[in-house]
């Protein structure tokens, strides 16, 4: 891995974080839920000092085998099974690759 590429890890509650550059975000698990089985874009949020703000958002990327993450410090993209697998617990983590241009 690179020092721009990132990992995407599960939580406890079912939820998703990512951490890129010393930087967490997450993704709640209702909008995993929705990302994976509807499609449906799910926020990026992240917690600094208490408040909660969206960074950036996840989604389907339009050929339907990978998430594209896009965040104000760059985009990254995981293979929807790697995704999947990490969201199901299944995978304890997974690479971000850096550098998509969608």
């Amino acid at each position: 891995m690179t020092p721009e590429d990132g990992v995407l890890a599960c939580t406890a509650a079912g939820g998703l974080v990512l951490t890129v550059e010393a930087e967490r975000y997450g993704i709640a698990p209702g909008d995993v839920v929705g990302l994976i089985f509807s499609g449906r874009p799910a926020p990026v949020v992240r917690t600094r000092e208490g408040k909660v703000t969206i960074e950036g958002y996840a989604v389907l990327h339009p050929a339907g085998r990978a998430v594209v993450i896009r965040t104000g410090e760059g985009a990254w993209v995981i293979p929807l099974v790697a995704f999947s697998r990490v969201a199901r617990g299944e995978a304890a983590s997974a690479p971000l690759f850096a550098g998509v241009r969608v």
